[in-house]
């Protein structure tokens, strides 16, 4: 799926790609489908056939979040061109893929294809090098090894930085599968910050109020906290229950009639044969919205979109068997045979969840603390410099002052020494 869900072209180059690059890189799939178009929650789907395609080629390429994403799209649209690297990949095996094997048939590419990955190199290389040099231009290092910095990049071979090889398409590939891989855990450390520095910043609030106003303060936050848990029942993600809701209220088809099979088809809404997590992520709407609404003040939506999270995976470590992240619709039939399908255990959303203990927080604090001490002497530093400079361009201002003193006074004497014309025309000095 590296490629063909990508981009979401080239209709004849899907069929093998769903069953190589899973497997590969799984979790570049889930970023590269962030933005496609979401399950229509509030359009009655009352057939099947009714269901029109999504016009792949009219969506834009998401970002996937990694700091080389235009690069990968780049690349993938152009490789995609090429008819003997798709005829390549519908034979390759996920071996060949993991193993580098398959990018050895860059070799095999046209010309014209090899061109336009090289020129795509060198901008690449050029767009590092000057985000290297905007760095230490911050820093005001000099004599620095920029070539040598490159190597920190490892999604491209820096030893060459003019020519597209087999080694750039294969580090390309496997920078993307390691990034990605730590993809969901890197968004929940994100989330756990910010339930840390959202705690950090009340409780400093309180210090500055009085004793009366604080008392208000904790009664309003202990009132709001009552409120925002006080929702109706959320069900348990990818049960039957769970499902049997979208059906009825999003697509607006009878409970009595439910069919697993026809819900999947439903829901795939690119019709590639699998339920990928953002269309997985869209069945939840209903059950956020029990809990989340961004008119009521005690509702916060960075929550909302942690618990869709948590949501989503839930029922991949469920239902996905073989862990490539993507659904098939075996995989959902047999999920369905499950006891934990049927019944259920009562799903806990994060209103009873503890983001951090005390001693993180502290540590945490102590972290912010560091980080403003360092802020503040590189504040009071450049305020130092600052007047430095202010002295220094007094000094010259009143150098410029002075010089212009004695340049009139230079132009009064010479006058002074000027007597006034003779009763003959003539000037006597």
């Amino acid at each position: 799926m590296f490629f063909q869900n990508l981009n979401m072209i080239l209709p004849s180059f899907q069929m093998k790609w769903r069953t190589i690059l899973p497997q590969c890189c799984f979790l570049l799939v889930t970023c590269a489908l962030t933005t496609l178009e979401a399950v229509p929650i509030d359009i009655d789907k009352t057939k099947v056939k009714s269901a029109q395609p999504v016009d792949s080629a009219k969506i834009e390429p998401p970002d996937t979040g990694l700091y080389y994403d235009e690069y990968l799209k780049q690349v993938i649209d152009v490789l995609e061109t090429d008819s003997h690297f798709r005829e390549k990949l519908q034979k390759a095996d996920i071996e060949e893929i993991k193993s580098g094997r398959l990018s050895k048939e860059l070799d095999l590419v046209s010309h014209h294809v090899r061109t336009k990955l090289d020129e795509l190199k060198r901008q690449e290389v050029a767009r590092l090098r000057m985000l290297i040099k905007a760095k230490l231009d911050s820093f005001q290092d000099t004599g620095i090894d920029h070539h040598a910095l490159l190597k920190q990049f490892d999604h491209l071979n820096h030893l060459n930085p003019d020519k597209f090889e087999s080694t750039d398409l294969d580090m390309l590939i496997k920078a993307a599968t390691s990034d990605l891989e730590h993809y969901d855990k890197a968004r929940h450390e994100e989330f756990k910050k910010y339930e840390m520095m959202k705690e950090h910043d009340r409780r400093e609030y309180l210090k500055t109020l009085s004793e009366e106003k604080r008392k208000e303060e904790e009664s309003k936050f202990a009132e709001m906290k009552k409120k925002h848990e006080n929702h109706p029942k959320v069900n348990h993600p990818g049960s039957k229950d769970q499902l049997k809701e979208v059906w009825e209220e999003a697509d607006g088809l009878d409970p009595n009639d439910f069919d697993p099979k026809t819900f999947f088809k439903l829901h795939d809404v690119n019709s590639d044969g699998f339920l990928d997590e953002q269309e997985l992520e869209a069945l939840f709407t209903k059950e956020l919205e029990k809990v989340y609404d961004p008119k009521n003040e005690e509702d916060d939506m960075v929550e909302m979109e942690e618990e869709r999270l948590r949501m989503r995976e839930h029922v991949m470590n469920e239902v996905d068997t073989n862990k490539d992240r993507l659904v098939t619709l075996e995989e959902f039939l047999k999920a369905t045979e499950k006891k934990e399908f049927l019944e259920p255990d009562n799903w806990e959303t994060l209103d009873h969840q503890q983001f951090f203990t005390e001693e993180e927080l502290k540590e945490y604090e102590n972290l912010i603390s560091v980080q403003e001490s360092k802020l503040k002497k590189k504040a009071d530093e450049l305020q130092k410099q600052k007047e430095d400079l202010q002295r220094q361009h007094d000094q010259l201002e009143a150098q410029k002052l002075e010089y212009h003193q004695v340049v009139q006074q230079m132009e009064q004497k010479k006058l002074q020494q000027i007597s006034p014309s003779a009763p003959g025309g003539e000037s006597k000095i």
